[in-house]
């Protein structure tokens, strides 16, 4: 499927992880019997490795199959697996190793309690340990994408169809605190904030071409500085943009790209 990755191994596979240094030089690390195919990567403390796909499984009625694994990256061992919902569309570890994520309408009406609250905190083994418990301005349908930002954690989702319904939604894990705003820009695929600050990016379909939209926080609203187009090396793959300390990671064919908020 043009667009994003259409294809998918046999599982279970061994796989390498490759690994870019800022100097430009890689690491290669192998990992034995990835038992799911992926859908989101992301680095956890002490050298290990989520690996998460966005689906999930029931096994029996009440017990859903594993859907996420850690693998130690000095061993290429799995350490642990366990599910964290269905229909994960945004998935992103923040530095002391919690894992959040934003479900889509599938994993919300699907029946897996933490799915069902559009959002989620889980301890690097598996525990849920964050909900939004009414604090949200509206009931999320869809996620879109994260980041973080030091030790806040963005999630941004979208709950329907009228106009000014995608939020941005800040988490600070160590308070609990919870602070949404509307987005600038509807169901964006990549998002990186520094302060009051932020990049958000939408992929044309099909093309290879993406909206980069820069916006600043003016009191309580997020107001659009500047919005362009640009040409990338491929098509912008789904599920592929993530924000880390004011830099946008954003996937495009076979490239990664680096935008500063």
């Amino acid at each position: 499927m043009k667009g994003w990755v259409g294809w998918g191994p046999q599982v279970p596979f061994d796989a390498v992880l490759v690994m870019r240094q800022a100097d430009g030089s890689l690491q290669r690390r192998p990992l034995k019997d990835i038992p799911v195919r992926p859908s989101h990567i992301a680095l956890l403390p002490d050298a290990r490795l989520l690996i998460a796909s966005s689906r999930a499984g029931k096994e029996e009625p009440g017990t859903w199959s594993p859907n996420a694994m850690v693998f130690s990256l000095e061993s290429g061992d799995q350490e642990a697996a366990f599910c964290i919902g269905d229909d994960i569309p945004a998935l992103v570890t923040a530095r002391e190793g919690s894992i959040w994520t934003a479900y889509g309408d599938e994993g919300i009406y699907g029946g897996h309690p933490e799915s069902a609250a559009g959002l989620a905190g889980w301890s690097a083994d598996g525990r849920a340990t964050w909900a939004p418990r009414g604090r949200l301005p509206a009931m999320p349908l869809e996620g879109c994408t994260a980041a973080t930002e030091g030790d806040q954690v963005w999630l941004i989702w979208y709950s329907g169809s009228r106009p000014g319904d995608t939020f941005l939604t800040r988490i600070t894990p160590s308070t609990g605190e919870v602070t949404s705003w509307p987005s600038p820009v509807r169901a964006p695929d990549g998002f990186a904030v520094r302060g009051h600050r932020a990049v958000l990016t939408k992929r044309v379909h099909n093309q290879r071409s993406t909206e980069v939209v820069r916006a600043e926080l003016d009191g309580e609203i997020w107001g659009v500085t500047e919005r362009r187009k640009i040409r990338v090396p491929g098509r912008v793959v789904m599920r592929c943009g993530q924000g880390r300390d004011g830099l946008l990671w954003l996937r495009a064919g076979d490239t990664w790209l680096r935008v500063e908020a």
